[in-house]
């Protein structure tokens, strides 16, 4: 009986402080401060009218559930790259950044939907205005797309060597929307990713550091080839950016108009710089061929003038 009288006791404080909290003036502020209309107008006629209504409590219910979302997919990230390698951790953030605001996007589509909020009314309302929008972005997810493309193919990673549309440049750092490279003078090359998708690109060190390079000179008909040759290999062998292994060559190319042609390939471990030890082996080809008595022609023309017969 005493308990029967305890509980009823409870239950009756339970309402005053219910009903107290109803009757109080914050309570009916707050109340009214939730339902307070940030967005309401109408639009359409007749069966195409749609009403939008935008209140303070649904915007705080898509903060929390965006606050919510936000560590679920820091735990996620967190899990996931927990043994990953550092290099696969950096291109796993920087596509895990570009689906993180898709998710945030879905999840804010479902939050107002769940909410009431007509989805459909707010996009037939911005229809133009979204179609401006993506017209406007449309290079930008062709960037963030093919940085994707680049980030999981791997058909370029950073320290690369890269060559598209005519510009050479050792990459320096590869994000979603641009890639970074730097050039033999030292200046940054920031490349749209999408060029990868609408130009050829070369990649000059995916088979590895090494690379063979050519010199191309021409000696005076009559020379004497064999010590062409000789001269030729002497030139590349003794500069000490040039591997021994594989041997240089020299290819006799053809007879040109005013010269035999030679090629002279090499192999060097710095294709980035090629053009140094290239420039040091013109100079001592141009060295050897002085001492040694070997023409380097340049073009020659006949020109036989016809007389004036009247």
């Amino acid at each position: 009986m005493q308990k029967q009288n305890s509980e009823g006791k409870i239950e009756n404080h339970v309402d005053k402080v219910s009903d107290a909290i109803t009757e109080s003036s914050f309570w009916e502020k707050f109340v009214n401060f939730l339902e307070y209309k940030i967005i309401d107008f109408n639009y359409g006629v007749g069966n195409e009218a749609h009403d939008i209504e935008l209140r303070v409590k649904y915007v705080l219910l898509v903060a929390l559930v965006l606050m919510a979302t936000t560590y679920v997919l820091r735990w996620v990230k967190r899990l996931v790259t927990r043994k990953m390698p550092s290099e696969d951790k950096a291109k796993f953030n920087t596509v895990f950044s570009f689906v993180r605001w898709v998710i945030y996007l879905i999840v804010l589509l479902i939050v107002l939907d769940s909410a009431g909020i007509n989805i459909t009314a707010i996009f037939a309302a911005s229809a133009a205005l979204l179609i401006g929008i993506g017209l406007a972005l449309q290079t930008l997810f062709q960037d963030i797309i093919s940085g994707i493309f680049i980030l999981v193919d791997q058909s370029v990673q950073v320290g690369d060597i890269i060559e598209i549309d005519g510009k050479v440049g050792r990459v320096i750092e590869i994000k979603l929307r641009t890639t970074r490279a730097v050039t033999i003078d030292n200046r940054v090359l920031v490349i749209p990713n999408h060029f990868y998708l609408t130009n050829m690109l070369f990649n000059w060190t995916q088979n590895g550091t090494t690379t063979r390079e050519s010199v191309t000179v021409g000696v005076a008909y009559g020379s004497d080839v064999q010590l062409v040759r000789k001269l030729l290999l002497q030139a590349a062998s003794t500069h000490p950016d040039v591997l021994s292994t594989p041997e240089p060559t020299v290819i006799f190319t053809d007879f040109g108009d005013s010269s035999l042609d030679f090629k002279l390939v090499f192999t060097i471990n710095d294709s980035f710089k090629a053009q140094f030890p290239k420039s040091d082996v013109r100079f001592e080809i141009d060295k050897l061929f002085r001492e040694h008595q070997v023409s380097i022609p340049f073009p020659q023309r006949d020109i036989h003038i016809i007389p004036n017969q009247e």
